[in-house]
């Protein structure tokens, strides 16, 4: 039975087992909108971006 030359560094075995830990992006729910997003990120709602509950800026609308 074949056998290892050298040892496998800690680093490298967990390096090979990282994928193993995916799983599905959890999403926030906006008090103010009631809007699903991604937490820690700001998004469009209405015309209006929102961040923390708050507005931060309206699109403008081209004539």
């Amino acid at each position: 039975m074949p056998n290892p030359k050298r040892k496998t560094s800690k680093t490298r075995r967990d390096k090979r087992r990282t994928h193993y830990k995916a799983f599905a992006k959890e999403l926030a729910i906006d008090q103010t909108t009631g809007e699903h997003h991604l937490p820690h990120r700001a998004y469009w709602h209405e015309g209006k971006l929102y961040f923390k509950g708050k507005v931060l800026m309206e699109k403008e609308v081209l004539a």
